[in-house]
């Protein structure tokens, strides 16, 4: 990045911090960064995923279309199944350091699966 005439760093483009809004949006719901938290850890179908986010499998396939839309997740074939994982890894990071901080910030260890579930995930 670059420096502003100031000294300080120069603000992104409005594209750029579009795009990131934009991102941010579909990560501001829990089901949906639970799910994103989950493929952060590998690699997973849709069956592994609403069971480990508590969804049913119509819902968690809605917000994985939605993630994969975006560009955060993408799927492979295996088999006969769809695998999904993470597209980006600064998203991975991003929600890694987010949830991570929050759950130390909270005393809670760093598995916040079942803290995410009781939000609503």
């Amino acid at each position: 990045m670059s420096t502003a005439a100031d000294g300080g760093i120069e603000d992104p483009p409005a594209e750029v911090l579009a795009e990131a809004a934009a991102a941010f949006g579909l990560l501001a719901t829990p089901a949906r960064l639970h799910i994103v938290w989950a493929l952060s850890q590998g690699e997973s179908d849709v069956t592994g995923l609403a069971d480990r986010v508590g969804g049913t499998l119509p819902s968690v396939s809605q917000h994985l279309t939605k993630l994969k839309l975006a560009g955060l997740v993408r799927s492979r074939r295996e088999g006969r199944r769809q695998v999904y994982l993470v597209d980006d890894p600064d998203v991975v990071t991003v929600v890694r350091l987010m949830v991570g901080q929050l759950a130390e910030r909270t005393g809670h260890a760093p598995t916040p699966a079942s803290r995410l579930r009781g939000l609503g995930a």
